[in-house]
């Protein structure tokens, strides 16, 4: 064998580790997000019901799982972004972020935040759709996906995407008005860059975002449904 070739078989052995490598990485990643928003799930529905007198607000009962898995979504930018996943990355940016910018930015930054009717819906809807979103992937990688699966994955977002987004919008709404009044996260005259920020402003532009952005996403999501779910025989050889 020639050393051209034998570098050749080399690089192939390496690439095909290192895909190995990311499959299981991959199957790891979307496996822990299935038990992190199980948990999350349980933890919802135990503060209502078996805890409901513990004495603590849901965001105290419940803040480090939220913190924890939601804000490891955002290593789903970079899967999209170095090809290990067919994602756009453009849409899983901005989804995870909205998400991210809610936890972080709205929820952890304002005390109205926390305790905005909008915080159980958001938790909700997030944690019953990301079960299955990640359930999903990681049978999908050891190609094993329930026929179950695929619909619950591309039919619960119809009801569940919107009752997210009617959560995230609300707990910016209670979040906004303390963010003016107590200057969160603003800067104002004099400083030494010679500018200004008000917060109060910015949260108001990302709710106003949601406006061309949802039905976007949201038709988009019903045009992979199409093509999942649509039937027919080209539908059934995308499946094969």
């Amino acid at each position: 064998m020639s050393s051209k070739t034998s570098k050749g078989a080399t690089e192939g052995k390496k690439s095909k580790e290192i895909s190995s490598l990311a499959k299981l990485y991959l199957i790891l990643y979307n496996a822990g997000q299935v038990l992190g928003w199980s948990w999350m799930l349980y933890q919802l529905l135990a503060y209502y019901t078996v805890d409901r007198d513990s004495g603590k607000t849901l965001w105290e009962y419940i803040s480090l799982t939220v913190i924890i898995f939601q804000n490891a979504a955002v290593l789903e930018i970079l899967h999209a972004a170095i090809g290990i996943v067919p994602s756009n990355v453009i849409i899983t940016t901005f989804q995870v972020l909205s998400r991210v910018m809610v936890v972080c930015g709205v929820v952890m930054a304002t005390p109205t935040g926390k305790v905005s009717p909008g915080l159980p819906l958001a938790l909700l809807a997030w944690s019953v759709t990301e079960i299955i979103r990640y359930g999903y992937y990681a049978l999908n990688l050891v190609n094993t996906v329930p026929r179950l699966v695929t619909w619950l994955r591309y039919t619960t977002f119809i009801a569940l995407y919107p009752i997210g987004v009617t959560g995230e919008l609300l707990c910016f709404y209670w979040a906004q008005d303390y963010a003016r009044s107590h200057g969160v996260w603003s800067v104002e005259m004099p400083n030494r860059w010679n500018g200004t920020f008000s917060y109060y402003y910015f949260l108001w532009f990302v709710m106003l975002l949601y406006i061309p952005l949802f039905p976007q996403m949201y038709l988009h999501m019903f045009a992979q449904r199409k093509k999942i779910l649509g039937g027919g025989a080209a539908a059934k050889s995308k499946k094969h």
